[in-house]
């Protein structure tokens, strides 16, 4: 009989929810036993996963944005070919909950809801660079936004919101789902959406490699779609057909 593993798993907030709903069932189904941390794809906190890395912390398998994933991946500190996307991710905007909600199903709504708002929040990974680097410059509204809108780091945005330190904020939908007191308004307008690949790799010199391996087989399966578009992401892997009964 195989001995099972403990696989030590990070994944960053965007993919977390799903990794949790899926968790349960790998276990039951391996075996082995998951050993879970958090932490962002980028940026220079604690317990970000290049961070993590970067300092010899002892990982089995990383989930995370993609571009950072394959930054990992050209630096060496990944297995070569291992990696597998799991999923795709919209940006979504929220307020706390109970109150008004902006209409942003256009960019002009949008642009509307960010200079209406008192104080803005936004995160400090994928979803938060592409705002402030690049959506702030198509609405025009860069200069405006200036001292009001904030890049929070480690915390997720829907806390901030929830707890009343901004009145309106943009993450992935996925890291907003989870988030109590506040209400999602909607996705970004399509014209200025970004989707956000998340994806997962084996670490190099991982002391669980079969196990890492099998336990991302099981991530990007097909079987796996269902629990993770229910947290707000596309899922990569497209279900098998249930065959016809005659």
């Amino acid at each position: 009989m195989t001995q099972a593993a403990d696989i030590r798993v990070v994944s960053s907030g965007g993919f977390a929810q799903a990794y949790k709903n899926l968790a349960p069932a790998y276990e039951r189904a391996s075996g082995d036993h998951l050993q879970s941390e958090w932490g962002p794809s980028m940026g220079t906190t604690k317990n970000a996963i290049p961070a993590r890395l970067a300092r010899g912390e002892q990982i089995d398998v990383v989930i995370m944005v993609g571009d950072a994933l394959d930054k990992l991946m050209q630096e060496g500190r990944l297995v070569p070919g291992s990696k597998v996307v799991l999923a795709n991710s919209p940006i979504a905007c929220a307020v706390r909950h109970g109150a008004a909600k902006p209409d942003i199903s256009t960019t002009e709504g949008l642009r509307k809801a960010f200079l209406l708002a008192n104080k803005v929040a936004y995160s400090d990974s994928a979803s938060g660079e592409y705002i402030e680097k690049q959506l702030m410059n198509k609405l025009q509204i860069a200069e405006q936004m200036q001292g009001k809108a904030a890049r929070i780091p480690a915390t997720p945005v829907g806390e901030i919101i929830a707890h009343g330190q901004a009145d309106f904020g943009c993450q992935q939908r996925s890291e907003l789902m989870p988030v109590e007191g506040i209400d999602i308004v909607g996705l970004l307008p399509a014209e200025v959406q970004m989707m956000t690949e998340f994806s997962a790799a084996l670490v190099r010199d991982a002391r669980q490699p079969v196990a890492g391996r099998s336990l991302l087989r099981f991530l990007a399966s097909p079987a796996s779609s269902g629990a993770i578009e229910a947290t707000g992401l596309q899922p990569v892997a497209v279900p098998a057909p249930i065959p016809a009964t005659h």
